[in-house]
């Protein structure tokens, strides 16, 4: 999947960034791209912390960014402002996309100032209908949410097609979270061409 992704990025001119799980990130590294994201790390320090994700490692594998509280591993706001002080004082570049279930969280975890905020309804999550067609009042209140603190509103659940994406935009999404449409897709590659081609 991370290799369709770089392909299909070098050929649309677009960014296309995986989002991998740990275990994966060095193969993907030494086989596929530069430019990709762990799926989640952990604030710990290099220690006996057995089991969790440290922030070293995963810079040391070469990933540049990270996504957290995802609805599929949600995480407190303090510990998501504790692991975003413990990247940036590791790696500035280092990039952290923050995810909200509602706008209330998106109210709250604005504060927590990471350099991109996701809405995804856990809802429409895998569904075939998108974010922006289900919810478009919503996102423009996420935007103004997001605005507030300089801080880009990527969206994401049910986005299936090139429109989805150019909807979301157009109603001022910086950019657009996809799994199900492309890594369910008979094939792939097609998939994520059709997605992208805006």
């Amino acid at each position: 999947m991370a290799k369709i992704c770089f392909k299909v990025g070098r050929q649309t001119g677009q960014t296309i960034i995986p989002l991998v799980q740990a275990v994966d990130l060095y193969r993907v590294k030494k086989e596929a791209g530069d430019l990709f994201w762990t799926q989640h790390l952990d604030w710990f320090e290099a220690g006996a912390h057995t089991g969790w994700i440290s922030p070293e490692a995963v810079l040391a594998a070469g990933a540049s960014g990270t996504l957290l509280g995802h609805s599929e591993h949600q995480l407190p706001p303090r510990i998501i402002k504790r692991t975003i002080k413990r990247v940036r004082e590791l790696d500035k570049n280092f990039q952290v996309m923050v995810c909200a279930r509602t706008l209330g969280q998106l109210e709250k975890r604005v504060f927590l100032k990471p350099d991109f905020l996701a809405y995804e309804p856990p809802e429409l999550i895998g569904g075939e209908v998108s974010v922006s067609q289900a919810q478009p009042g919503v996102i423009r209140k996420a935007k103004r949410i997001c605005r507030q603190k300089g801080i880009p509103l990527v969206v994401g659940a049910g986005v299936n097609s090139a429109q989805d994406v150019l909807l979301a935009k157009k109603l001022g999404a910086a950019g657009v979270l996809v799994s199900s449409a492309v890594v369910l897709a008979k094939n792939p590659e097609k998939k994520l061409k059709e997605i992208v081609r805006v």
